[in-house]
């Protein structure tokens, strides 16, 4: 038997998934008197580790103030 045949596969690997930097809505919530929130901002505030990477907001947590976020993906429960 040959030797690629012999050792374990390790599944499959994607290469067009989209990675995302995740932020819950306690988060900003937590980032004191900000109103509002764009991927510089983020930056800034240290939330999000790089530019390079796309952000999404998810909604664990809630928001007590009005504030404006522009993010790339954001999740259903955060948008309600």
């Amino acid at each position: 038997m040959p030797l690629f045949r012999r050792l374990p596969k390790r599944g499959f690997w994607n290469p067009f998934r989209v990675e995302y930097q995740v932020i819950n809505l306690a988060d900003l919530e937590a980032a004191g008197g900000e109103s509002q929130f764009d991927p510089a901002a983020l930056r800034r505030l240290r939330l999000v580790r790089s530019d390079a990477m796309p952000v999404k907001i998810l909604g664990d947590g809630e928001i007590t103030r009005a504030v404006v976020v522009q993010a790339h993906a954001f999740s259903q429960s955060a948008q309600d």
